[in-house]
């Protein structure tokens, strides 16, 4: 199985939105972080053909850069999954991940720090700072069967202005 994970894009600055009175999880993404990743995509696209799967946190910005994927790509099943929220441990992912061993290509939409500790404990066993995915960015693992932590192997990790200039 492959694991594409993405890093929501650019949303509204946290202090800022804080400040409307909504909680956290309303923020959205911005007009440019929109029209940035929407090219992403495009980019994510070309390296990445089909998707089998995609889930996201649940949170607004992810759930936009989801539909930011789904304008790309089609039709795709989406599903919400709470491991992916941020205070969510990377562990809890794992074992949805296990449950998946029959898809091909699985996308996950969250956030940082969530999100390379995940990466980090797919490659390594355990989350160690090595990894960083920026907004909008994205990796590509290769995951046994079933997924286990430090089994996975790197394919490919591109920042949101690599994808962008991969579009077409």
């Amino acid at each position: 199985m492959e694991l594409l994970v993405v890093r929501h894009a650019i949303a509204e600055d946290r202090d800022e939105f804080a400040r409307t009175g909504k909680p956290d999880g309303e923020r959205p993404l911005t007009a440019d972080g929109r029209r940035k990743f929407a090219k992403a995509a495009r980019g994510l696209h070309r390296l990445v053909d089909e998707v089998d799967l995609l889930a996201t946190s649940g949170l607004r910005r992810a759930d936009e850069t989801a539909e930011l994927l789904v304008a790309e790509y089609g039709r795709l099943r989406t599903v919400r999954q709470r491991a992916l929220e941020p205070d969510a441990a990377p562990a809890a992912l794992l074992a949805w991940l296990k449950a998946q061993r029959r898809r091909g290509t699985v996308v996950v939409v969250g956030h940082e720090p969530h999100l390379s500790a995940l990466v980090e404990l797919l490659l390594a066993g355990r989350s160690s700072g090595f990894v960083e995915l920026r907004k909008g960015g994205a990796c590509l693992l290769a995951l046994p069967r079933p997924a286990a932590a430090g089994g996975a192997e790197l394919r490919w990790l591109l920042t949101a202005a690599q994808l962008r200039r991969l579009a077409r």
